[in-house]
C-alpha cells in the first residue's frame, strides 16, 4: 500500500532531508526506523528537501509498504525506533498515484526571529536574535513586492539545480507577538536558499539597510548582489505542505 506520513523534526544535528554520503539525514533516519519496525527496505519520497539545520513542523513523505497493520498505526510503530528529535505525527493510506513531491501544490515556510538585547538560550536554537525591532511597516511593503509570479533568480543560491527560476509566491505574512517576529512565506515552490535570502532582504529593508527601490531593481535585473544576506538555517521551518 502507498503510505503518506507527516513528520516533524528538529534539523539542528542533521545534514538536511535528503540522503547523502557525508552525514546523517532525516530521510535516512526515517528509512532505517521503518526497516527496524517492518523489516522492509523502503525508499521515502519527501515533499521537498530541507537543508542542513532546517527544521520541519509538517514535512510530508510517501512510500510503499507491505503491512497488515492499520495504516493509521504505522506512525506509532515507526516512532518507536526514531530519535527524540524526529517524530511521525500521522500516517494514512493514499491512492497509488499519490507522490509527496509531485502531488504537492504549495508549501508554507516560516523564518523566526526574537527581539532581545542578549541571546536567549531557550530560543537561540530555532530563531535568529535581533537586538532591536525592525520597522515592521517597511518589512511588509518589501514583502508585498515578492507576492505574485516572478523570476526569482536573484534568490537562487549557487548549487541549486532548478531548471527554471520562475516561482509564484501566494502570500507573505509578518507576525509580531511579544518579542517574537515570524515571516510566513507560501508559494508553489522555492529555489535553493530562496526563503532564507528573501527573509534576509526583508530584514535589511526593515533595518533601513536597503530601500524598496533597490528591491525592485533586484527583482527586475536578477542581480543577487543587491539581495540581503542569506540568514542562518536555524530560523527556517517547513510549516505545511498543501495537496489537492
Amino acid at each position: 500500500m502507498n503510505i503518506k506520513i507527516t513528520a516533524s523534526y528538529d534539523g539542528t544535528t542533521y545534514c538536511g532531508w535528503q540522503i547523502q554520503p557525508n552525514g546523517i539525514t532525516v530521510q535516512e533516519t526515517l528509512e532505517n526506523a521503518i526497516f527496524k519496525a517492518f523489516n522492509q527496505t523502503v525508499k521515502i519520497t519527501g515533499s521537498g528537501r530541507t537543508d542542513s539545520g532546517v527544521h520541519a513542523r509538517g514535512q510530508v513523505a510517501s512510500f510503499s509498504l507491505d503491512s497488515s497493520i492499520p495504516p493509521e498505526k504505522i506512525c506509532k510503530a515507526v516512532n518507536a525506533y526514531l530519535p527524540n528529535d524526529i517524530r511521525v505525527l500521522d500516517s494514512q493510506a493514499v491512492d497509488q498515484d499519490f507522490n509527496a513531491l509531485r502531488s504537492a501544490k504549495k508549501k508554507t515556510y516560516s523564518y523566526s526571529f526574537y527581539i532581545a538585547p542578549v541571546e536567549q538560550p531557550l530560543k537561540e536554537r530555532y530563531a535568529l536574535n535581533l537586538d532591536r525591532l525592525p520597522d515592521i511597516a517597511l518589512m511588509k511593503k518589501c514583502a508585498d513586492l515578492f507576492v505574485g509570479e516572478h523570476d526569482f533568480k536573484c534568490f537562487n543560491a549557487s548549487g541549486g539545480s532548478a531548471k527554471t527560476t520562475v516561482r509564484t509566491v501566494y502570500s507573505i505574512e509578518i507576525e509580531l507577538a511579544g518579542g517574537d517576529l515570524v515571516i510566513f512565506v507560501t508559494g508553489n515552490g522555492f529555489l535553493y536558499n530562496m526563503v532564507r535570502t528573501m527573509a534576509g532582504t526583508i530584514l535589511a529593508v526593515g533595518n533601513k539597510e536597503k530601500d524598496l527601490e533597490t528591491v525592485k531593481t533586484m527583482l527586475k535585473t536578477g542581480d543577487r548582489n543587491l539581495c540581503g544576506r542569506t540568514l542562518p538555517a536555524k530560523g527556517l521551518c517547513l510549516e505545511k505542505v498543501f495537496y489537492q
